[in-house]
């Protein structure tokens, strides 16, 4: 799938959606659950979360994987483990203030 900054993506098997931050350089294949991620408005194809990819998403976090360059906003939270090619998306952490001694 071709991801572009802005596009908008919902799960095809939870409540996940979220928004791409910033956009990779090639095709990459997004999955929420273990089932592809469907631009927003598509209608989800059901079935069930895949086995370990069952975890919480939270919303309002963001996702990015360093390889690729790909950083995404989670717009709605829900179940099902975003994996970016087969890959598990780290959550990305707050950059640490400089101390204010």
């Amino acid at each position: 799938m071709d991801l572009k900054a802005g596009s908008r993506w919902t799960s095809a098997v939870s409540d996940v959606e979220v928004v791409v931050v910033k956009a990779p350089e090639s095709d990459v294949s997004l999955k929420s659950g273990g089932h592809e991620m469907l631009p927003l408005g598509t209608e989800g194809t059901g079935g069930a979360i895949e086995a370990g990819l069952d975890g919480d998403v939270p919303i309002g976090k963001r996702y990015a994987d360093d390889v690729s360059g790909v950083e995404l906003l989670v717009t709605k939270g829900g179940q099902g483990i975003l994996t970016l090619n087969d890959v598990v998306l780290e959550l990305k952490s707050a950059k640490p203030l400089p101390s204010s001694d």
